[in-house]
């Protein structure tokens, strides 16, 4: 994948596609007499996850490159499955991303004008109340290789379908036992033109409407509706849509619209390692597999700041990934590389040791300590140096001691000397141990002449580790993750049981004094950030956002 030009969060600038060179044509044919004006239409049924991100990105980045408009618009015809919980968390998503809509509108707003239409098409004899069940409409629809069959109730008259529809809207008639179709064509080589349903009975409490209804507009018979009342020029949707669209343009047509929108179909997002189905998140959620909708390890925007993602890098992912007609894959290392890419020279460094191991440096003088000129970052010079103090007694990783050393391991093992970051070199010379043979404790010597900046280069040394102060320390709960789904043998993604691993880990003072979503570079270790649910004046839990190795490739 050949690298873009990286894009500033001020900017408005993004690539060219297929979907801007419709756009220009229509532009330059004068297809529509006002702006570009595209819309953002999730369901509010749960929340929104990184394959929304693309589509959030690209509908306001359109609608800023032609100086048009966007509206955040909820889909919100299905009552049954919907919440204003999701209308809150969808909003301060896209405003975190960056983005601020023109409107905000709800589907529901305009179910007094949808029930008007769908008058109108009664009228015009191109839609019908239909008392066939369910199953009965599924059995007479047909297949891919045989047209279907017409509802017996397809030919009652306007007066007749008039009259049974508004009983429908008054609540007369019990949920699923009757529908309004639009009346198409049953033998159509297209399965969703065969009279699709445009209205069913629902009796449930709406969260905007409350109980003001009890019938509602189907998806496919609401979507185009919406659009043309808005006034939207191009309605961008994922790929599945794509055979949607003749009913999309066969509801304006009959409806009569003067400048109907037009569809345009792109992939959707998919990402290794990750199931981006809100039906599965939401059983994740239900059977508490995770936390939460914004558990750290969740695909979902509010998973992804509580992570410790930045809207920079996701907006930074999604130009990268472009916009295509074709399904693929991309590497979920190339959205860990772009955040990589946005903290490297945005955060400090700290050492934090993860797994201790004490380490006592026997010919250091007791009761002493002295502090350590330390570079808070080694991208930006300009961040200066932090002061660690530094005593007989350590901490460093349990993973930087071999008893037995593996070949090419050059950290502490006995007999070796290493350089601890910032401070001095100290050579392993004791292993202490308790009665069940587990190592407790090193015991090694340093060498004053070699402290960090003294200008010391007698020898060379090729392990260089990091350390934290036993006498100062502070404990720090620190939570790594891994995928939350894995690839088994069969092929399928599952589950993962060890997708979090937490370490009650010894750091620098200073983090102490972390807040709530400060991010920082723990030295060897990653990005983390301090969670924003967790952390506190008494206790400090840190997520990690990211290792610092990429694996993938420009």
């Amino acid at each position: 994948m050949a690298e873009k030009e990286k894009v500033e969060a001020s900017s408005e600038y993004i690539s060219s596609n297929f979907i801007h060179n419709i756009i220009e044509k229509d532009l330059e044919n004068q297809t529509y007499s006002g702006p570009v004006y595209t819309r953002f239409p999730p369901e509010p049924n749960g929340y929104l996850h990184i394959g929304h991100a693309k589509s959030i990105c690209l509908n306001f980045t359109t609608a800023q490159k032609y100086n048009g408009k966007c509206n955040l618009r909820f889909d919100d015809t299905n009552p049954v499955k919907e919440d204003t919980e999701y209308v809150e968390s969808i909003k301060e998503d896209v405003k975190w991303l960056g983005f601020q809509w023109d409107r905000l509108i709800f589907a529901s707003d305009y179910f007094d004008k949808m029930y008007e239409y769908a008058v109108e098409l009664i009228k015009k004899g191109k839609a019908f109340v239909c008392d066939l069940s369910a199953e009965e409409i599924r059995q007479y629809r047909g297949t891919l290789t045989e047209p279907g069959k017409e509802s017996p109730y397809r030919y009652r008259t306007v007066e007749e379908n008039l009259e049974l529809f508004e009983k429908m809207r008054q609540g007369l008639y019990k949920d699923g036992e009757k529908v309004l179709r639009a009346k198409i064509d049953m033998s159509s080589p297209n399965i969703n033109m065969r009279d699709p349903v445009i209205y069913r009975i629902a009796h449930a409490e709406h969260h905007n409407t409350r109980n003001k209804w009890c019938i509602y507009p189907m998806y496919d018979y609401a979507h185009p509706l919406e659009d043309a009342i808005e006034g939207i020029t191009h309605s961008i949707c994922t790929l599945e849509f794509e055979d949607h669209r003749p009913l999309y343009d066969w509801v304006l047509k009959e409806l009569e619209w003067k400048e109907p929108p037009q569809q345009i179909e792109f992939a959707r997002l998919n990402l290794t390692n990750t199931v981006m189905s809100k039906r599965y998140l939401k059983a994740l959620v239900d059977n508490n597999d995770v936390e939460g909708w914004d558990d750290p390890r969740m695909p979902t925007i509010a998973g992804l700041r509580r992570r410790g993602y930045t809207p920079e890098s996701i907006r930074d992912f999604c130009e990268r990934i472009g916009v295509s007609k074709a399904n693929s894959t991309v590497d979920i290392a190339l959205l860990e590389h772009c955040i990589r890419e946005d903290l490297k020279d945005k955060v400090e460094s700290r050492m934090v040791v993860l797994n201790p191991l004490k380490v006592v440096i026997t010919n250091y003088p007791e009761n002493f300590s002295e502090e350590m000129e330390i570079e808070n970052s080694k991208e930006d010079e300009t961040k200066g140096n932090r002061k660690v103090s530094f005593s007989r007694e350590l901490y460093v990783e349990r993973d930087d001691f071999m008893e037995i050393p593996e070949k090419k391991y050059f950290r502490l093992f006995p007999g070796n000397e290493v350089r601890l970051k910032g401070a001095y070199f100290i050579t392993c010379n004791e292993v202490i141990k308790d009665a069940d043979g587990n190592v407790t404790e090193l015991r090694c010597t340093y060498d004053p002449a070699t402290r960090s900046g003294s200008g010391f280069n007698a020898r060379k040394v090729k392990g260089t580790i990091h350390w934290v102060d036993a006498r100062t320390a502070v404990k720090v709960k620190v939570r790594n993750y891994g995928y939350l789904m894995i690839e088994n043998e069969k092929g399928e993604y599952v589950l993962n049981p060890n997708s979090m691993e937490t370490f009650e880990a010894y750091a620098e003072p200073e983090l102490n004094n972390a807040k709530a979503g400060e991010r920082f570079q723990f030295f060897r270790n990653g990005y983390y950030i301090a969670d924003e649910k967790l952390t506190n004046d008494k206790n400090k839990v840190f997520n990690q956002i990211v290792g610092l190795k990429s694996s993938w490739k420009k």
